[in-house]
């Protein structure tokens, strides 16, 4: 079993949120009226908030179960 450190459990967290949030972002582009004034503007912000969510999502999912090495800096005393 691999061991994943503290910041990668904490952004493969930060991932699922964001994946929550594109859904939820899709979901209220979808409600949405466009036929209001600024309604395209909210609708476009809202798909293009989507996008982002799901891009930080896939990133953040790909840090948090990466198998990475150990940055620790050694020394001749912990050798």
């Amino acid at each position: 079993m691999k061991k994943y450190s503290l910041a990668q459990h904490i952004s493969f967290g930060i991932a699922i949120a964001s994946y929550l949030a594109g859904i939820v972002c899709l979901v209220i582009a979808t409600i949405n009226p466009t036929n209001l004034d600024f309604g395209k503007a909210v609708y476009s912000s809202l798909l293009a908030s989507t996008v982002f969510f799901f891009g930080m999502g896939i990133v953040l999912h790909v840090i948090g179960r990466s198998d990475l090495p150990s940055l620790k800096i050694r020394t001749e005393d912990s050798e």
